[in-house]
């Protein structure tokens, strides 16, 4: 911890700064850092490559890496977006006064300084910085050694813009990416307000069984999609292709397909254009059975289930009603998301009622659980849990709140 104590002196001394900023200087910073990352492209591209010469491409990691100039293009306007929306500061949630005379409000503040342990997603360091500039949060990151090349270069940019505007650059910090810097930040109680860990389940149970400081958990993600007797099943096959093949590497990409049994005699139709695709399948007894033979279906064993495939991998299992289905859900679903393809309304209510997780999905690709997609700008993540935030950790999720409490000398008796 005494390695890295005075770094987290300075993130929590100068975080104390930030909710300060006018939020038109938030804004335009964060303009000038879109345009920074857009006339920069070339030499985040050639870090990032660095990063990507380690890696074999056939892992499932590899895609999360990845930089583009498309995709840089995308978190530019990803920056801007969240420069445009409304400060989440100071908002005022409740307020009253007392027969005493007490005036009481009740209004949105940040939550300090928020730690950031994230894997091979280059993006997440813009993304973060964006929002926690925006909600008035100090940051302290600790990437993967897999991206290290692509933060440390995204972090200069960033640095680099602060000095610009005379901001303090100490309230957002790197850490190197090993161990001991680990340790120090899930140990770093009375500096770091709130942990956020971002990537494979792995992780996040190694950050919960390990902190000493608060943790959201967010990113793991098991998706079921359940496909029930009355479905459309043009869409249905649509919504499943697209949630499986869209980016197999992200949390909301599906992982197990549920079917009625009553649509096995369709189910090769169903699946065809995952196939196409590239999908390997893994089918329990009774949809294999139903399936010719094929080099991209196998039998699924137990563990192809409550499995985050995170590549062109898909289970799955057959049900022979909407309980079962739901039952299904409830032992494997990780509370991420999950959804039902069906013409039966009450199959849907019931469906999207009983369902415990973040996003719930009627008769939709569940790709579209995401900060941005859901018009709240970037995110930090998604929230897998029920404390503080559930679902895409966007900028209200940044903030906690506080009592402001003014008198004319009122005292208790």
């Amino acid at each position: 911890m005494n390695e890295y104590q005075s770094q987290f002196e300075a993130v929590q001394k100068n975080s104390r700064k930030l909710a300060g900023i006018q939020d038109e200087l938030v804004r335009l910073v964060l303009h000038d850092l879109a345009d920074l990352a857009l006339k920069n492209s070339s030499f985040l591209l050639q870090e990032n490559q660095k990063d990507l010469d380690r890696m074999e491409k056939s892992n499932p990691m590899y895609d999360r890496l990845l930089l583009t100039k498309s995709r840089i293009a995308g978190i530019a306007a990803e920056i801007r977006q969240v420069a445009s929306l409304d400060s989440p500061l100071g908002i005022l949630l409740e307020e009253k006064t007392l027969e005493n005379g007490l005036h009481l409000r009740k209004t949105t503040v940040p939550l300090g300084v928020v730690g950031i342990i994230y894997e091979a997603r280059p993006n997440v360091t813009f993304d973060v910085f964006t929002l926690a500039l925006k909600s008035g949060n100090g940051l302290v990151l600790k990437g993967g050694s897999d991206a290290d090349f692509s933060n440390r270069a995204i972090m200069s940019l960033i640095h680099q813009v602060l000095e610009i505007h005379g901001l303090p650059k100490e309230a957002f910090q790197l850490l190197p990416p090993d161990r001991a810097a680990t340790k120090a930040l899930l140990e770093a109680v009375g500096f770091v307000d709130v942990i956020i860990p971002r990537g494979s389940q792995g992780l996040i149970n190694f950050v919960r069984e390990n902190a000493k400081v608060p943790v959201i958990e967010t990113g793991a993600g098991i998706v079921h999609t359940f496909v029930d007797e009355s479905a459309d099943l043009e869409k249905a096959s649509a919504i499943i292709h697209n949630s499986k093949t869209r980016r197999p590497s992200v949390c909301n990409s599906l992982d197990c397909l549920i079917v009625n049994e009553a649509i096995l005699p369709n189910l090769e139709k169903l699946i065809h254009p995952l196939l196409q695709s590239g999908v390997q399948v893994f089918a329990d007894e009774k949809s294999f059975a139903s399936l010719p033979a094929h080099s991209q279906i196998e039998k699924a064993t137990p563990e192809h289930f409550g499995t985050e495939f995170l590549s062109l991998k898909l289970s799955i299992k057959t049900v022979s009603s909407l309980d079962e289905a739901l039952d299904h859900i409830a032992t494997y679903s990780s509370k991420h998301s999950e959804a039902i393809v069906s013409e039966t309304e009450s199959h849907i209510q019931r469906f999207l009622l009983e369902v415990d997780a973040a996003a719930v999905y009627a008769n939709a690709s569940t790709a579209f659980t995401d900060g941005n997609q859901f018009g709240l700008g970037a995110e930090i993540g998604i929230s897998t849990q029920k404390l503080h935030a559930r679902g895409p950790m966007a900028l209200r999720e940044l903030t906690s709140y506080k009592w402001i409490v003014q008198g004319n000398g009122q005292i208790r008796g």
